[in-house]
């Protein structure tokens, strides 16, 4: 997971934010980092007794999904475990042909497929330097025109490099890793070039420059397999159902490592909060609980169960809060840009968003005293689904891969000119790597944000109480038209 945070300064108004609720006070008294950190100790220890991971499709997430399935159900909550399958990518599995020589060949995520029987052509290794392949001047020393063209990995997007190479007259493309790369097994190009895009590992890419210049065939594939995962789905037993406050966190993590950060943090956090409302609690609106499965694969939980709904169940859910990535070590204080004030990336959510960033951000700022930024809406986590739906949603996030910057060093400690989690996506995502402040900070601003809800949604969706309509209706309240219901059946 990982989301692009604006450039623009903190929040400097006080906000109205919410109305207070005595719910909502007391889930945020009840709701604490220490308690949410054994959640924590165990998303570890699962790991450490299942290879190291809690991938999806692996023992690791599958004990994952038991245990926090199993609490929930202590605490009274209706538990499902809904099914769903999706396509793994297992291996690469295509062919690289040079000379006398065979390598394994892959294709990325989104590359359109070569021909059938392969692309034949020149091959040629683009001289590496910082930035390779991501000017397009990188290839101006040469002509490339009709040729496949092998670039390394780094510096920038796999897409910039494929253009540039095509620009220049390629007609399929070959990265290859670095060192110390993550497999480019799951790479992705984020858009289809023009020309096929391959990879390699960094063995064969290095041994493809004594190679250069000579013909080759590259048949790029990898094998793919179908398999199944679940999701964990939690509802109180009481408050509307056709109003219903939903709040959830990806509970996979990568298959290099525990995933503590990423999302241990988002999960745990979610589980406490589930855990001190309690599923026999007296709510207005029923609230449901989802972590979700596969994430790290691409929001494939998520997807599968908001197209599992119909349009009505859809028009049953009020709102949408996710929680992804909420304690990074080098943490920033981000909000998801629901009204698009920073103007920056994809705009804003559905109306109702604009409103959920608002209680967000004014009780983070007013109640504890931190500033926040706004996130961008990129569709890199689980609130992608839901609002490409019409569903208004909201979250927070203290970054990832990103770079923190001496600004935002200054609003918030830590160190500027890293990431925010330097071991995102790696094995040393473990019990050391997450910010106990920031975790314990975002866990007051989860039990505010849904306790608020589970008593009222007016500010989002117009939604009032059921006992609020009737007395209006006793009232003959004719000179206002009568609230909008969310869901209701005339």
């Amino acid at each position: 997971m990982a989301m692009t945070p604006s450039s623009a300064s903190a929040h400097t108004n006080k906000h109205p934010g919410k109305a207070e609720t005595s719910l909502a006070r007391q889930l945020v008294k009840k709701a604490d980092g220490a308690d949410a950190n054994r959640h924590l100790v165990a998303f570890q220890r699962i790991a450490d007794r299942n290879g190291g991971t809690r991938a999806s499709g692996t023992p690791g997430y599958d004990a994952s999904v038991e245990y926090v399935a199993g609490l929930l159900r202590r605490s009274g909550y209706r538990v499902t475990t809904p099914e769903f399958t999706y396509d793994e990518r297992v291996a690469a599995d295509g062919t690289l042909v040079v000379g006398t020589q065979t390598f394994t060949l892959g294709l990325l995520q989104e590359s359109i497929a070569a021909p059938a029987g392969g692309v034949t052509a020149p091959m040629v290794v683009l001289p590496e330097d910082a930035t390779p392949g991501c000017e397009a001047g990188d290839f101006a020393g040469g002509d490339y025109t009709g040729d496949i063209v092998v670039i390394r990995r780094g510096a920038c997007n796999f897409i910039v490099k494929a253009q540039n190479a095509a620009a220049a007259g390629a007609i399929h493309v070959i990265i290859s890793n670095t060192e110390t790369g993550t497999d480019l097994l799951n790479g992705t190009l984020g858009e289809p070039a023009t020309i096929p895009v391959g990879f390699v590992d960094f063995a064969t890419g290095n041994t493809l420059v004594g190679l250069s210049g000579q013909t080759a065939t590259a048949d790029p594939s990898v094998e793919i397999r179908t398999m199944t995962s679940r999701n964990v789905i939690a509802q109180t037993r009481k408050g509307r159902t056709d109003n219903v406050v939903m709040a959830g966190a990806h509970l996979d993590s990568v298959e290099a490592g525990p995933g503590i950060n990423d999302n241990g943090t988002g999960s745990a956090g979610l589980l406490e909060v589930a855990l001190e409302l309690g599923g026999r609690a007296t709510v207005k609106n029923a609230v449901r609980f989802a972590w979700w499965g596969t994430e790290e694969l691409g929001l494939v939980g998520s997807q599968a169960y908001v197209d599992s709904l119909s349009f009505e169940q859809q028009l049953d859910i009020a709102l949408y809060l996710n929680f992804d990535m909420i304690g990074s070590p080098n943490a920033a204080y981000f909000v998801y840009d629901g009204d698009d004030s920073d103007a920056v990336g994809a705009g804003p959510g559905p109306y109702g968003s604009a409103q959920i960033e608002e209680t967000l951000a004014s009780f983070i700022e007013d109640r504890l005293g931190v500033p926040t930024q706004g996130t961008d809406f990129t569709g890199r986590s689980d609130y992608g689904g839901f609002i490409a739906v019409g569903i208004p949603a909201g979250g927070l996030f203290t970054g990832a891969e990103g770079i923190k910057t001496a600004e935002q060093a200054a609003l918030w400690g830590g160190t500027a000119g890293i990431a925010y989690d330097p071991c995102y996506h790696a094995a040393c995502d473990n019990l050391g790597n997450v910010d106990r402040r920031a975790f314990d900070r975002n866990i007051d601003a989860i039990a505010w944000s849904v306790g608020s809800y589970a008593t009222s949604t007016r500010e989002v969706n117009g939604t009032v109480s059921e006992r609020r309509l009737v007395t209006l209706r006793k009232a003959g309240a004719r000179s206002a038209p009568t609230p909008t219901l969310t869901g209701v059946r005339r």
